[in-house]
């Protein structure tokens, strides 16, 4: 009983002090983001970016939208494609075996007739079944292949495509019309760079009309406005941060951009895996370090991409632990560079981050959930010992999430009434009350099933994009 006693004593202890490290950490990273982001805006004031606008000579981009059971955005995905700012691009959407209309609506929607196109095939995919346009939209590629993930649509569409950058985006997605240009400036004025990534913003309940977000909404679901301070918090402070370090490991799936030629002398993107999206950005940084090439992988919080996100508790639960299983599946491959000092600030301190922190955090916090109580009721923790604890670590914790508020206010302005930042404050402060906990659960459920999940990547459920005028919140 005594072991017992001082197991509890200690580990209560050690998740308490835990909790608080991470957190302080949490708030340094806003510190450094705050500093690069403006720093970024000042170099965008002093920039000709009008001449970017303008040019007729800027890098052609070839953009790759993945699609798998999309019926319900694809169309408007695609119109808000073809509607960019941008002078010379492609955009190859790549239906990996579809069990649902997806590819009908697009025939059918934009009148693509089958084709004879060669293929240079730079990387091994499943077969394509057949390549699909209409001179009407000469921007326009569909290919039609069987069923291979998403990693393996992602290379299917690079193997056609044209450009020597390429960009990935989700079909549930929309890009800002000038998203395009404020990505590929970072390849034109330092050609060094390899990827770049540009921040993924919450679309449900906004207005897209012909593919265009015309009016931004607070969403209706509660799950789906947590997740605004969530991607506030992750994108503006986490990627910002480590992108200033060179180090970022993620480049987000639904909204990043490539050099082609070095994603293919990589051998492409990974298809056993359900995070590629990881898979791909550790390779590169691998690959290069390796090489000892000068190369940068950059994450800009200019370019944005709306996304929808889960609406539901249960398809919340699927996202988040396939991006736990993604993460360890990731950590795993490429263990051999964790302390290693051949790959700098990425070996030295980013991987033990997120192997420290974003794998195994999750399971200490659980963990602390338990036994901390448990400690205050067998008495070896007093009252105000409890309580201080538990008001640093949510004052912290709602620290860095109004912060990351603050920064999109300061920086966007996306969300203009008073009413829409107030419901945002309010969920960033209730936030650590119960939403925190659940993601914590279905993350560590994720780490338990890394030897089933990590080839499935379950379904979340979809909707159409709102279309009315006087659709308000």
């Amino acid at each position: 009983m005594y072991f017992f006693m001082n197991f509890i004593l200690y580990f209560s202890g050690f998740c308490m002090i835990y909790t608080i490290a991470i957190n302080l950490f949490y708030n340094g990273q806003m510190l450094l983001a705050v500093s690069d982001l403006f720093g970024y805006f000042k170099r965008m004031k002093s920039s000709d970016y009008q001449r970017y606008v303008d040019s007729k000579n800027m890098i052609p981009i070839s953009i790759i939208v993945p699609a798998y059971n999309e019926e319900k955005t694809i169309v408007d995905n695609i119109k808000s494609l073809l509607a960019l700012n941008y002078y010379e691009y492609e955009i190859i959407i790549v239906n990996d075996g579809s069990k649902d209309s997806t590819r009908d609506k697009i025939i059918e929607e934009f009148e693509l007739i089958k084709v004879n196109q060669p293929i240079k095939v730079s990387i091994q995919t499943n077969e394509v079944l057949g390549v699909y346009r209409n001179p009407k939209y000469e921007r326009l590629i569909f290919i039609d292949k069987l069923n291979g993930g998403k990693a393996d649509a992602l290379n299917a569409g690079i193997n056609l495509s044209t450009y020597p950058i390429f960009a990935s985006i989700d079909a549930d997605s929309a890009l800002e019309n000038d998203a395009l240009i404020k990505l590929t400036m970072m390849f034109v004025e330092h050609p060094e760079t390899i990827a770049v990534g540009g921040i993924v913003r919450v679309s449900n309940d906004s207005v897209i009309q012909d593919g265009k977000l015309v009016e931004m909404n607070i969403p209706k679901s509660k799950v789906a406005l947590f997740q605004i301070v969530e991607y506030l918090r992750a994108f503006l402070t986490g990627r910002t941060s480590l992108s200033k370090l060179n180090s970022i490991l993620i480049i987000s799936g639904a909204f990043g951009a490539f050099n082609k030629s070095v994603v293919i002398e990589c051998g492409g993107y990974k298809v056993n895996t359900i995070g590629e999206d990881m898979d791909i950005i550790m390779k590169l940084h691998k690959k290069m370090r390796d090489e000892k090439r000068k190369y940068k992988i950059k994450f800009l919080a200019d370019p944005i991409c709306w996304t929808q996100v889960p609406e539901s508790l249960k398809d919340l639960r699927v996202q988040r632990r396939r991006w736990q299983i993604g993460l360890f599946d990731s950590l795993l491959n490429y263990k051999s560079m964790i302390f290693n000092p051949k790959y700098g600030t990425v070996g030295m301190i980013v991987l033990p981050y997120y192997w420290l922190f974003e794998l195994v955090g999750p399971v200490v916090e659980f963990l602390g959930y338990v036994f901390i109580p448990l400690a205050y009721l067998f008495g070896l923790l007093e009252f105000n010992s409890f309580l201080i604890y538990f008001i640093i670590a949510f004052l912290l914790g709602t620290t860095l999430s109004m912060g990351s508020i603050l920064l999109e206010q300061i920086s966007f302005r996306k969300y203009t009434t008073f009413r829409k930042t107030m419901r945002l404050v309010l969920f960033a402060f209730i936030e650590n009350l119960g939403y925190r906990q659940l993601t914590v659960l279905f993350r560590v459920e994720g780490i338990f099933k890394i030897r089933s999940g990590r080839h499935s990547w379950g379904t979340i459920k979809r909707k159409e994009f709102a279309a009315s005028e006087n659709h308000t919140n």
